[in-house]
């Protein structure tokens, strides 16, 4: 069995022969491109030859007509009928640099754009210049197995190679990296009860915003694969960062899939598949990142738009844009006529309670509960993703809930499921054994309540943030009023009130507030309903102070000691 982080440190040892040309933060821009030439290089080994003998037979044809008859030899969507490979390309090594652009320009136009995407021709000048290039394709042509791993070890492989190259560029590409475990977490809970999915010859649609390198699209497809081989799962993206999309693009072009359908570009300004709608969604968008970029097109779309554009129900601050990409995602919900969607989504912990009543992300959460698409929430263990220590939650949402789970939110605290590593990558130090998926899943499903596990009515979230006034008083504690006869509030003893939506606001108010402050009164004009999840609330465990007396006789053995201590140094 391939060690898959084994075989990504050993391709990146590429970046030995690197070294002093290149920057460190410049080594992803040689070794990642590489690696998925040779990859596919390697995929098309087999067929080669007949590719070579048939092509002057339609060279002359449109290059839509041979790439189609060219294609339909290799089995892939993808061929390349220049005379070389990587190990043609090492037996001339006095013509490395001109043997390798006919190379490339012998590739399918849709496996060039994804070099374009890696700004490759600008690599192979700089690598010549520096009379590197025949030293580096000579180490990948020694990779010779490259066609002997299954597209699910490539996946690691990748994503491996990317997280180095975001980890020594710093950039932010790979600041959230996805763990596998979670990832494998999502699509278990996603698919969970999805009947139609098992299904003889079902197709069904799976999509991304925030693609990566393709990971959870790859790992949706696995899992329908192994459930149900009469399946179809058609995978959709888009992705903002070039590396990343064009290794998310070869990863589907690899697999057969249409990467007509893997999209560039930044989500939340432009939908790169406006009209598409999803069976199934999957993403990890970016935690805590501004949308300062894009202010100026999701406002403009906010209120030009409505809810007949994306961000209807609200924006949220402008130094986290995570709550977009879940709106975004429920816009491209199918209708419930037409089967509906499900969608799993990691979050921090800021969308859960970030804003009071009648702010933007108070507005989305009232909107995603009122309307009954929340369906669970599941706490994951900290120190899980490489670039990050903080606690993550994966929101499962949905506008076809079952009947069991309608005017109902599920809340699975998960943060003791897991292990620690034995060796810390970054600031991923713990990670999730399948043995602690299969046990989240299953508590996920029984719908149960236990330590684990609460549940909730939508409304229990839901407060009115109530306005108490008091009345003014003149130098003499006389009451002030204004023209009409009405008492006139002192703004500065105005208060307010969280009122939770199970309790009658008068009630409360009579018991609340009316003993401390009998002349007070609620400005019904000002009342705001607002939503919040405190998940650390719901499943806090009370524990018990330390007796006195057991602290005093720590305090006195403490004291013996440092009078021990004393008396030594004394002495």
């Amino acid at each position: 069995m391939i060690n898959f982080r084994e075989k990504a440190n050993f391709i990146w040892s590429v970046a030995d022969l690197l070294r002093g040309d290149y920057k460190q933060a410049d080594y992803g821009k040689v070794i990642l491109p590489f690696t998925v030439l040779r990859r596919i290089d390697a995929l098309l080994a087999k067929t080669k030859e007949k590719v070579l003998k048939e092509y002057p037979k339609h060279k002359d044809k449109s290059e839509e007509t041979a790439d189609l008859i060219l294609n339909r030899i290799t089995g892939y969507k993808f061929h390349n009928h220049s005379n070389y490979d990587f190990k043609k390309l090492v037996d001339d090594a006095d013509n490395i640099a001109a043997n390798f652009t006919a190379y490339i320009n012998g590739f399918s136009p849709v496996v060039q754009e994804i070099m374009e995407q890696f700004s490759f021709h600008d690599q192979l000048e700089r690598l010549d210049k520096a009379d590197l290039l025949y030293m580096v394709t000579k180490r990948f042509a020694e990779m010779d197995d490259f066609g002997s791993i299954d597209g699910m070890g490539m996946g690691y492989i990748f994503e491996e190679l990317i997280r180095k190259f975001a980890e020594i560029s710093n950039e932010t590409a790979g600041e959230h990296f996805t763990p596998r475990e979670v990832i494998a977490l999502m699509v278990n809970l996603l698919f969970m009860d999805e009947q139609d999915i098992y299904e003889k010859g079902a197709i069904r649609t799976l999509y991304d915003p925030t693609a990566g390198t393709g990971g959870m699209l790859s790992a949706g497809d696995m899992f329908i694969k192994e459930q149900n081989p009469d399946a179809t799962l058609r995978l959709f993206g888009q992705e903002i960062n070039p590396e990343s999309y064009a290794i998310c693009k070869a990863d589907m072009l690899i697999k057969g899939q249409d990467p007509a359908n893997i999209i560039f570009g930044n989500t939340l300004s432009q939908d790169g598949l406006p009209a598409e709608h999803f069976n199934y969604m999957l993403a990890n968008p970016p935690f805590g990142v501004e949308w300062k970029k894009v202010e100026k097109q999701v406002k403009e779309e906010h209120s030009k738009k409505g809810f007949a554009g994306r961000f209807g129900a609200g924006l949220p601050r402008i130094n986290d844009g995570s709550l977009l990409f879940l709106l975004h995602m429920i816009a491209k919900m199918q209708p419930v006529k037409d089967g509906g969607s499900r969608i799993g989504i990691v979050l921090n912990g800021s969308p859960l309670f970030t804003g009071g009543a009648g702010s933007g992300e108070s507005d989305i959460r009232k909107w995603i509960i009122e309307n009954d698409m929340l369906e669970a929430i599941i706490a994951l263990p900290d120190q899980l993703f490489y670039n990050t220590g903080i606690s993550t939650y994966v929101w499962i949402v949905t506008n076809h809930k079952a009947k069991k789970r309608r005017g109902k939110v599920q809340l699975v605290n998960a943060t003791s499921f897991f292990d620690k590593m034995a060796r810390s990558l970054g600031n991923k130090r713990n990670e999730i054994s399948p043995a602690h998926i299969k046990e989240i899943t299953k508590l996920y499903g029984a719908f149960k309540e236990n330590e684990y596990c609460k549940i909730y009515a939508n409304d229990f979230f839901g407060y009115s943030r109530i306005t108490v006034e008091r009345p003014s008083r003149d130098a003499k504690g006389k009451l002030i009023k204004d023209k009409n006869g009405n008492l006139k509030a002192d703004t500065s003893l105005r208060d307010y009130e969280n009122v939770p939506l199970q309790e009658d606001i008068e009630a409360y108010f009579k018991r609340e507030v009316l003993p401390h402050v009998p002349d007070a009164w609620i400005d019904e004009s000002k009342t705001k309903v607002g939503y919040e999840i405190n998940f650390t609330k719901y499943f806090y465990q009370y524990k018990p102070l330390r007796s006195l007396a057991d602290i005093r006789k720590d305090i006195l053995a403490l004291e013996q000691e440092t009078d021990g201590l004393i008396k030594e140094i004394i002495n």
